[in-house]
């Protein structure tokens, strides 16, 4: 039996849930959304400081490995990505970040040579992020109160934190109350995707209410292994159930690709789209030789301060014995304590090297001693503060390639973190200003020693060692697919997200965007989804009235 769609949505990640459940709310429209991950149902999923349970391993999650890194000394390093629905918003650590209006008038710059009419300047992309956002605390200008995206103050906030956010005064920079309002400069408190201990992610936000709606079908584990192309048209998706059993799903109208920044190249090509060369390699017929699928992958690298303390501060063994059963039982008594926390709460943005320019390190703390999987033997657990400084507009570049034509093998991605030496240098900068951090002020007080990177020797050359020896993902893999001006011949997308020589094909995820944003970027894949329905929908109109903020400082 033919099954037709009004529209695919490949993906139920951030992005691809606002954008389904957008065309069937707003345009009655009738869609089918693949998912090759799990249910989101799960507790441990639910409660803010989960991911910390989830993040070493689960079936929840999808640990694609890089190639061998030659400038790390030959590593290999894992990039989770969320394999179920709700993509990352089910899994992440819940952080509620935009980045900057200077991320989104730069987007608008590059993409002035094929505008169409669609603008992505700071004034524009605001209304869909305060659509979105059904803030508990903020109102204004710059935040939504009443949309779908719970978004929340910490439930909890451990003493670590707090000494942390007095310490990075003590060094001069100033606190924030909101760092998506005025200023993102300085040290606060993050909000968080999520309330009264629950996680909002945009499976719960956006299709949980459509549930019984017969407009919407969801199919999960439901992997997909291409779209087809007819007449330069997409008319269809071919994927596979659980079962193995092979499906083809009919669209009369768009189909939108939101399978991640990791994925969505290798689906591009798997479907003919993408650079000739290397589809000839693996025998795929080229139907759209675009050379900049899979080209200019962004990721924020991330590199931790580790410290032991001299007490029993912080998080640690909070999750395992009596300590688990007293904040589980407290939590359902009272609702509070430790698991309404993500398991950190502050943060900071500062410049090291510029005080007055924009930011250029986001800091987080987390009142653990914390280690990506693959270096978890490193140091004995124990008491401790970790402080990771992520690197929020990295100059380095890397790629995403085929493996072979057989959609069920992973693909080949080689981040290149910390590969540019402007940000090995920017990095060793905020690896010493966070150090000094951990040893001043008031959490200077708690801590025994820092253990990496240890001292005595603080040179750039051991520095940038620890450095390469410690770098991870801060699992924000973006612009593999990205939207570009119609002279510039790596664009895969124009600016309202369609694949360029395709008709009825978009992209909506991080892959689209044409550079990273500063700081977490699941706020703006959901605006990608927004705006993409919008563009479908014929909906997208400029900002009623310019929404200013001040300039990074």
């Amino acid at each position: 039996m033919r099954e037709e769609f009004d529209h695919i949505v490949i993906g139920g990640g951030a992005s691809g849930c606002v954008a389904a459940a957008r065309l069937v709310t707003d345009g009655g429209r009738r869609v089918l959304l693949l998912e090759a991950g799990h249910s989101h149902h799960h507790p441990l999923l639910d409660m803010p400081p989960g991911i910390f349970k989830l993040i070493n391993g689960s079936k929840y999650m999808t640990y694609h490995h890089t190639v061998p890194q030659q400038h790390l000394n030959g590593r290999v390093h894992d990039i989770p990505q969320g394999n179920v629905l709700g993509g990352g918003t089910s899994v992440n650590a819940q952080v509620y970040m935009r980045g900057r209006p200077s991320d989104y008038d730069e987007w608008d710059q590059l993409l002035r040579g094929s505008n169409d009419g669609a603008a992505w300047d700071w004034a524009t992309v605001l209304q869909h992020f305060r659509r979105i956002e059904g803030n508990n605390r903020l109102s204004n200008d710059f935040h939504g109160n009443d949309g779908p995206l719970l978004v929340s103050d910490p439930g909890h906030v451990d003493d670590v934190s707090r000494w942390f956010v007095q310490s990075v005064q003590l060094k001069g920079e100033p606190f924030t109350n909101d760092f998506n309002g005025v200023t993102q400069r300085g040290v606060g408190f993050y909000q968080f995707m999520n309330r009264k201990g629950k996680r909002s992610s945009a499976a719960y936000a956006y299709i949980e209410p459509l549930k019984d709606d017969p407009r919407l079908t969801v199919r999960l584990r439901a992997a997909v292994q291409r779209i087809n192309i007819e007449n330069g048209r997409a008319v269809s998706v071919t994927y596979r159930d659980a079962a193995g059993a092979e499906h083809t799903a009919h669209s009369s109208g768009d189909i939108v690709l939101s399978s991640g920044a990791l994925v969505t190249p290798k689906l591009l090509m798997l479907s003919g789209i993408g650079p000739a060369e290397q589809l000839d390699s693996h025998g795929i017929r080229t139907l759209v030789d675009l050379p900049g699928v899979g080209r200019n992958l962004i990721d924020h690298p991330e590199v931790p301060v580790i410290s032991v303390a001299n007490g029993p501060y912080g998080y640690f063994r909070q999750g395992v014995g009596w300590r688990m059963l007293k904040n589980g039982l407290n939590f359902k008594l009272f609702g509070n304590g430790p698991i309404l926390s993500a398991g950190f709460e502050a943060g900071a943005f500062i410049n090291p090297v510029d005080r007055d320019a924009p930011p250029s390190i986001q800091a987080f703390c987390v009142p653990i001693v914390y280690l990506d999987r693959d270096l978890l033997k490193v140091f004995d657990d124990t008491y401790g503060v970790t402080i990771t400084t992520v690197l929020v507009k990295p100059k380095s570049r890397g790629y995403v390639e085929l493996r072979s034509a057989n959609p069920a093998d992973m693909p080949l991605v080689s981040p290149h973190l910390l590969q540019h030496p402007d940000d090995m240098q920017m990095m060793v900068e905020g690896q010493r200003f966070f150090r000094d951090v951990l040893l001043s002020g008031p959490l200077g007080k708690r801590i025994e020693k820092v253990i990496a990177p240890p001292g005595p020797d603080l040179s750039d050359a051991a520095m940038a060692e620890h450095c390469r020896r410690f770098v991870k993902t801060n699992y924000h893999p973006a612009s593999t697919a990205r939207m570009g001006a119609d002279g510039d011949p790596m664009a895969v997308l124009d600016a309202r997200l369609r694949v360029r020589g395709v008709d009825n094909l978009r992209v909506s995820d991080m892959s689209a965007v044409p550079n990273i944003n500063a700081g977490n970027t699941t706020a703006p894949a959901m605006m990608l989804g927004d705006r993409c329905a919008d563009f479908i929908l014929g909906l997208d109109r400029p900002a009623a009235a310019p929404m200013h903020r001040e300039e990074m400082q």
